[in-house]
């Protein structure tokens, strides 16, 4: 199943993604609905969204397929890591092996696939990564590594807009990335479920092109199966001690190449510039669909009392 939200002249709208088009379910029911009404509810509501007359895909407002209860990032690619060491001057620490580390990112900054994005007030390097997300969809606590996909609703692409200049400076506080990384989380473009890409499994993921462009110049290309941490450890390391949600999002990390900041690190002679406004970056990873985005103007930076 694919599942999509979108504008509806009554309100947000959940639909599903057929052959002939988007099947409409009846209005006043979200994606986080449907999860909190147990494992058959994604099932059992396609099967009424079929008897609806289609739209047409193009035709329609996208918003994110859900509003997240937690958004956490992971590091499940080490060679992203690896690749913007130069960057930083931050050996990779041995420590990335032993557990996929992640962050709480900001769930209230979830914006749908084809949104605007304001750089941040006061940041002049900005900056895309290319994610898979996961959506959990079954609740548990300390979940055992070999059941921990069960707990998967569903995958989706996802960009964790960041603020290079600012993360940087934050680095200092030892927190925690928070206005580096505190504007914009895109999801979407749709909830794609697991049985739809179980053929493509290939090593801790799923064998998926992952692409990102640039006001059409491919500037990054990987592959989701070359995770070194796949969804199965993040859930589990996640889970542990703490309840993950129906709802709840997981980033996998950024793909290698997946962002500015690692060009710039691994080659700044030829590095192509951060993002500005007026720029267009499309992400997409086969089978889940595209992110599409143009970059514009943020809002002025409000100094504080030091002027930082």
């Amino acid at each position: 199943m694919r599942w999509i939200t979108f504008a509806d002249a009554a309100g947000d709208r959940v639909g599903l993604v057929g052959d002939d088009g988007v099947h409409p379910l009846e209005p006043d029911i979200t994606l986080l609905d449907l999860l909190d009404d147990g494992t058959d509810a994604l099932a059992t509501a396609a099967s009424r969204a079929r008897t609806s007359a289609p739209l047409p895909l193009d035709d329609l407002v996208l918003r994110a397929p859900l509003q997240p209860r937690a958004l956490r990032d992971c590091i499940g690619f080490l060679q992203h890591l690896r690749n913007c060491q130069g960057g930083v001057d931050m050996p990779l620490s041995p420590r990335h092996a032993e557990v996929p580390g992640f962050y709480f990112s900001n769930a209230g900054a979830v914006t749908g696939p084809r949104d605007d994005i304001p750089v941040p007030p006061g940041s002049q390097q900005f900056d895309f990564e290319l994610e898979v997300a996961a959506v959990i969809g079954t609740p548990g606590v300390s979940i055992p590594r070999e059941k921990a996909e069960d707990h998967i609703a569903g995958y989706l692409v996802y960009c964790d807009w960041s603020a290079r200049d600012l993360q940087i400076e934050e680095r200092a506080l030892q927190l925690g990335p928070a206005k580096g990384k505190d504007g914009a989380n895109s999801l979407g473009p749709m909830l794609v479920t697991p049985d739809e890409i179980s053929h493509r499994r290939s090593g801790e993921g799923f064998d998926l092109r992952m692409t990102a462009h640039v006001n059409g110049d491919l500037v990054s290309e990987g592959r989701w199966s070359t995770v070194d941490w796949g969804f199965a450890d993040i859930v589990a390391y996640a889970s542990r001690g703490a309840r993950l949600r129906p709802g709840d999002v997981i980033g996998s990390g950024t793909v290698p190449t997946g962002c500015l900041f690692e060009h710039f690190a691994m080659d700044p002679d030829h590095f192509r510039g951060w993002l500005r406004p007026g720029d267009e970056v499309v992400l997409a990873v086969e089978e889940l669909g595209e992110l599409r985005h143009r970059v514009v103007a943020g809002q002025a930076l409000n100094p504080l009392r030091t002027g930082y």
